[in-house]
């Protein structure tokens, strides 16, 4: 088994929310990070849970560590969703119990102490006087020590300070240092991706647009100004978006290094997976 998660021709219809995955396929590579990327309402979350078995899919295939999705292999997997909080008046002594009931050999109860040490969780405070940040750590704390090989992840440094979002990182680097183990992490913080993916893959309105090596991505595209003559001379195919500011035009291009050669007087900027994403749909900065 090459990869952690397989998704191919996924298809998932709402009708009450006129919404639909479409034909959407995604990898997830053992010993790799893959941050899924895309809007508010896109499908990432729906995704995840069909990869999960949480909703049933209407078509495609589905492979996770190598079976279909249910108990055997959901098992191996930690979890945090953005909106899966513990019942309100429950203490971490007392999540703790309960999961150690659930997970029985798996459960390892120091891992999970040492978890909530580490994030500063007092063990006898109830999940209602936490903060969000502090029910993300939770929730962190309770996917990792059940020592799963897979980690699915949405949003899951959404609401912490950055610095505990870097340790939280850190962590995340330190977990795929095993070559078995694999993350899938939806995040909208571009940057934390940046920093820990392998891979980015972009869910729009249900489709997905593309799945490419981070580093390939961020070197296949580049921000340029020049004016609209110049820029008439480049393939069509070799512009993403073009959009007009206050300072003149700005162009998301491809191939920049041969855009280079035939606009050399052209003013050059990184493209971030921020700025991909906004060119790619047509929408302006925020």
């Amino acid at each position: 088994m090459e990869n952690a998660i397989e998704v191919r021709g996924l298809c998932k219809t709402f009708a009450k929310k006129d919404f639909s995955l479409q034909n959407l396929d995604l990898t997830v590579p053992k010993g790799s990070i893959v941050g899924l990327i895309g809007e508010n309402g896109a499908g990432k979350t729906t995704t995840l849970k069909c990869i999960l078995g949480i909703l049933r899919r209407d078509a495609g295939e589905i492979q996770l560590l190598g079976g279909e999705p249910g108990p055997a292999t959901v098992s191996q997997v930690g979890v945090v969703f953005e909106d899966a909080y513990f019942p309100a008046t429950l203490t971490t002594r007392q999540i703790e119990r309960i999961l150690r009931g659930m997970y029985k050999q798996d459960w390892d109860s120091s891992r999970f102490e040492g978890l909530c040490r580490r994030f500063q969780l007092t063990e006898g405070k109830m999940v209602k006087d936490f903060s969000r940040g502090m029910r993300m750590k939770l929730s962190l704390a309770t996917a990792l020590a059940h020592h799963p090989r897979l980690l699915i992840l949405d949003e899951a440094t959404s609401g912490l300070d950055p610095v505990v979002r870097g340790e939280i990182l850190d962590m995340f680097l330190d977990f795929i240092q095993d070559e078995d183990h694999s993350i899938l992490l939806s995040s909208h913080i571009t940057s934390d991706l940046e920093k820990v993916a392998d891979s980015v893959a972009y869910i729009h309105e249900g489709q997905l647009l593309f799945q490419k090596d981070k580093d390939e991505l961020m070197e296949s595209y580049a921000l340029i100004q020049c004016s609209a003559q110049d820029l008439a001379r480049l393939p069509a195919e070799w512009i993403v978006h073009s959009r007009e500011h206050a300072f003149g035009r700005e162009t998301l291009v491809r191939n920049p290094e041969q855009v280079r050669q035939q606009l050399p007087n052209a003013v050059f900027g990184k493209a971030d997976i921020d700025t991909i994403m906004q060119f790619f749909t047509g929408r302006d900065a925020k």
